[in-house]
């Protein structure tokens, strides 16, 4: 038995330097690929149709389409995606990870499917990771079953969207209007809810039918990314106030949501992720800066590195400046590089 060891050790050994060798081959591959796509950036995502110019089409129903009053002296944009690293994979296809961006704890939220009513909670990222995470996990479970992809923890607070509850006999009013819940953690209590003030609400992303209103936060504070029947072509964008879940303003962005897949907002600034069916290598292709100080001629339009499949979500970090990612069931985690908005790309 001794000899065959002996050769099965040389092979495994053999193997592995063929593995680190394509790995490396890789590697280059994509190094060669982020060249000529950054030599050949595709144009911005910009559409000046009449709802943007004030034509015919120009709609009020309370959307003011105003310059937002920063409330901080934040004033980044994304340069590049500086690096990617894969945590593990755990749950399905769809789903979401995060952390409090507000909180003092390194706690790790997962929350997992598009229909669910149960959290979880890791003490730490290194517990999350280990192989047999559930069992380090607790669980929180909320009253109601959350909606899509789009829910948020900020503040010690879970805030997720649910259908409301229908009227006895039925009705179409409510059929597509989605209430928000915000729920807090420690208490494990409801402690507010508003009806989202969008009627005809549909999924913003064409990619993920599944998230109708999809939340984030940033250094400003509490946005919503949401689309509805009466544009069925743009995104739109909301500030919310994360204490009463009152909406504070309301903005038609130019960003398409044909191949959209995912969104996060940073320093006010909306970024759109696109990408193609079967999916393949993500892009941000569309900014729309609420505050007008980032132009689209300066806003960078970078590539994600190539991963498993699609983006379920995306959740922006403003104390760590990275993104928490699910793609296909995977975990991902990635850091941003950031320059002066008035900079030119």
């Amino acid at each position: 038995m001794l000899p065959l060891l002996e050769v099965a050790e040389k092979e495994r050994e053999a193997l592995r330097t063929e593995a680190d060798t394509i790995s490396g081959r890789v590697d280059r591959l994509e190094r060669e690929v982020d060249y000529l796509e950054t030599q050949n950036p595709a144009l911005p995502c910009v559409e000046l149709d009449e709802k943007m110019t004030g034509g015919p089409g120009t709609r009020g129903k309370g959307r003011r389409n105003e310059k937002y009053d920063m409330v901080t002296d934040c004033g980044y944009t994304i340069s590049q995606v500086r690096s990617m690293k894969i945590l593990k994979r755990f749950g399905g296809p769809a789903g979401l990870w995060t952390k409090d961006p507000l909180g003092q704890t390194e706690k790790i939220y997962v929350l997992d499917g598009t229909q669910n009513d149960t959290a979880f909670v890791f003490p730490r990222l290194r517990d999350f990771t280990l192989a047999m995470a559930a069992r380090k996990a607790s669980r929180v479970r909320v009253p109601f079953p959350w909606v899509g992809t789009g829910q948020l923890v900020y503040g010690g607070f879970l805030y997720f969207a649910r259908r409301p509850p229908g009227r006895p006999g039925g009705g179409g009013e409510l059929e597509n209007t989605l209430q928000l819940i915000k729920f807090h953690l420690a208490n494990r209590t409801v402690v507010d809810s508003s009806v989202f003030p969008a009627e005809g609400l549909i999924p913003p992303y064409g990619l993920t039918a599944d998230t109708y209103i999809d939340l984030a936060a940033d250094e400003e504070g509490l946005w919503a990314v949401y689309a509805t029947q009466e544009d069925d072509r743009h995104l739109c964008l909301a500030k919310l106030d994360p204490q009463t879940l009152d909406t504070e303003q309301q903005w038609d962005t130019p960003c398409p949501r044909e191949n959209a897949e995912a969104a996060f907002v940073i320093c006010g600034t909306l970024y759109v992720v696109y990408n193609t069916r079967p999916a393949s290598r993500a892009r941000i292709q569309c900014s729309f800066d609420a505050s007008g100080t980032l132009t689209p001629e300066r806003a960078a339009l970078p590539y994600f590195p190539r991963r498993y499949g699609a983006h379920a979500s995306l959740r922006y970090n403003p104390r760590e400046r990275q993104l928490y990612a699910w793609d296909d069931g995977y975990q991902i985690v990635y850091k941003l590089e950031m320059r002066k908005k008035e900079e030119e790309v």
